[in-house]
């Protein structure tokens, strides 16, 4: 038997609202209420489009998206009034329904705004599967980032068709693709006046057309990736004439066949002609830095650099000397990556002029087989970088148990009796004792990562990395109550 009427009113009007979903939560995340972005989402999509206009509270959005429920009419509808009550009650006029708010005014932002957000994704699914990408790409005006991955064909006219439609780009990623053409990019240049960042890592570009669009948009370029091959000599020799003065980021990495090559590298010239550098990778590269010649004045150095990743998997030149050129004037660094660099000593480090260092990285991946390693020097780096250090890494590090034991001290007397910042530490193959570890442990309570893999020294049963503020105490733990060794 049915409910009356009423009553189903009444059960609706209790109801619980609405929980969020998790489209609210991605929109709060990706484009905030007020941002002036909205957002689609498919399983291989995810783009964050600008609004022409100020953007409407995510609630409005929703609800300007239903059409309003009529309440149901004829005589089966109405409820019956209750025996007993006065026929002037039941008699009574309805009241006067409340007016319909005025919708607030503003510039309409568009039929996409209007289209719930799983119909938007059919749509353009709809079209790229119809007519190919390069109309749908057509459709964004307002594009600013642009990645095309593994693209082996119909790579021009897709760059020809984002000039003449996407005027806002500000970066393009072109990664594993085929057929990027000097015409292509610097026609791209020269219709997208705000493209300021290009990432070419793994794709088949000629040099030319490297350097042809560094000349043509060198002035505003920010930031640039390139994969290391036998034309990189060219592009920079590019950036060493000052082709890019504002350039913050460049990083150079092999791909993935190894150029036996070494890459020559003329470090003064290259401060010279990039002095705005804020970021500096060459990762897993064999360079060899360019003599500086007798008599020849140190480099200007970078003074905005924040941070230098050299890290190699295999053997490398970068010795106290290389990088005591790259950094003698960067008092600002913050990161400094020199993993497999096993020439370098803890001497070189201490010499350096940065004083708030937050992530050093010296481990050493089975590249310092041959090499005889430094047994000394490691509370240098600490004790000049305790109070920033966030993040360390010694692991295959030669020093001996006494000297880490120093070392590691220098994290329980920080300056003003604070504590420390220390959260990440890899000791792994190192010979750190069980009571360095506990104490290193008791006095950083943010410790939030600890590798002690193949570290000899301690028990079995503990060599192994630890994840999270749980296992770094049940580490402690085990360690203040196992029995000492004999």
């Amino acid at each position: 038997m049915a409910a009356p009427a009423s009553r189903q009113v009444r059960r609706r009007a209790r109801a619980a609202p609405r929980p969020r979903s998790a489209e609210d939560w991605w929109w709060d995340r990706l484009a905030p209420r007020g941002s002036g972005y909205h957002l689609l989402q498919s399983d291989s999509m995810l783009l964050v489009l600008s609004e022409p206009g100020p953007a409407r509270p995510r609630a409005q959005r929703r609800a300007s998206r239903r059409t309003p429920r009529q309440p149901p009419r004829g005589p089966s509808a109405a409820a019956k009034p209750k025996a007993g009550l006065r026929s002037e009650a039941a008699a009574a006029p309805a009241p006067a329904p409340a007016p319909t708010p005025t919708p607030e005014e503003g510039p309409d932002a568009g039929w996409g705004d209007r289209i719930p957000l799983e119909i938007l994704v059919q749509i353009f699914g709809l079209l790229v599967a119809a007519d190919g990408p390069m109309p749908f790409l057509g459709r964004f005006s307002q594009l600013q980032r642009l990645t095309l991955i593994h693209w082996k064909s119909q790579v021009h006219p897709v760059l020809k068709l984002v000039g003449e439609c996407c005027p806002r780009l500000t970066f393009l990623k072109l990664s594993g693709c085929h057929g990027v053409t000097a015409d292509a990019l610097v026609m791209l240049a020269k219709a997208c006046c705000q493209l300021h960042s290009l990432d070419l890592q793994h794709s088949m570009v000629e040099s030319t057309a490297v350097v042809s669009f560094l000349e043509e948009a060198g002035s505003r370029m920010r930031k640039l990736w390139l994969t290391y091959s036998s034309q990189t000599t060219a592009i920079l020799g590019a950036l060493l004439g000052s082709c890019c003065p504002q350039l913050q980021v460049l990083e150079v990495s092999t791909g993935i066949n190894r150029n036996s090559i070494p890459l020559q590298l003329p470090v003064e010239a290259l401060q010279k002609g990039c002095p705005q550098l804020q970021v500096l990778r060459l990762l897993n590269l064999m360079w060899l830095p360019k003599p500086p010649g007798r008599g020849v004045a140190p480099g200007p150095g970078f003074p905005s650099l924040e941070e230098l990743c050299l890290a190699s998997s295999t053997c490398n030149f970068v010795s106290n000397e290389v990088l005591g050129r790259l950094l003698h004037g960067s008092p600002n660094l913050r990161l400094l990556d020199l993993r497999g660099c096993a020439r370098i000593t803890p001497a070189g480090l201490q010499d350096l002029p940065c004083r708030e260092l937050e992530q050093l990285h010296l481990g050493l991946y089975g590249t310092s087989d041959r090499l005889t390693l430094a047994k000394e020097g490691s509370p240098f780096l600490t004790q000049k970088w305790c109070h920033t250090l966030r993040e360390l890494d010694l692991s295959g590090q030669g020093f001996s148990e006494k000297d880490l034991e120093q070392a590691l001290a220098a994290f329980l007397s920080t300056p003003g009796g604070s504590h420390p910042a220390l959260c990440s530490l890899n000791l792994r193959g190192t010979r750190v004792t069980p009571s360095t570890v506990s104490s290193v442990i008791s006095g950083c309570p943010g410790l939030l990562y600890l590798n002690l893999e193949s570290c000899r020294c301690l028990p079995r049963g503990l060599k192994r990395a630890y994840r999270g503020l749980e296992e770094v105490q049940w580490c402690l733990e085990q360690l203040l109550t196992s029995p000492s060794p004999s």
